[in-house]
């Protein structure tokens, strides 16, 4: 049981490291009434943690299957 709450923890710290990306992200991009081109600053590392929490999203779901 320890080890799936270790992965969930990992899945949490992850999520909560993409969710400041994105913030920090959204946060650079101002209104205007001119066409805006975006440049993500954190996109390689943005994806590298969207890969990871789907990965251990997958690994979580098949231990909560396996449980059944």
């Amino acid at each position: 049981m320890s080890n799936r709450v270790e992965i969930l923890e990992e899945y949490r710290q992850a999520n909560n490291q993409l969710a400041t990306l994105k913030r920090k992200e959204s946060e650079s991009i101002r209104p205007s009434e001119d066409t805006v081109r975006i440049e993500p600053h954190y996109g390689e590392e943005m994806t590298s943690l969207s890969d990871k929490c789907a990965q251990l999203d997958m690994i979580l779901e098949a231990m909560a299957a396996s449980e059944d």
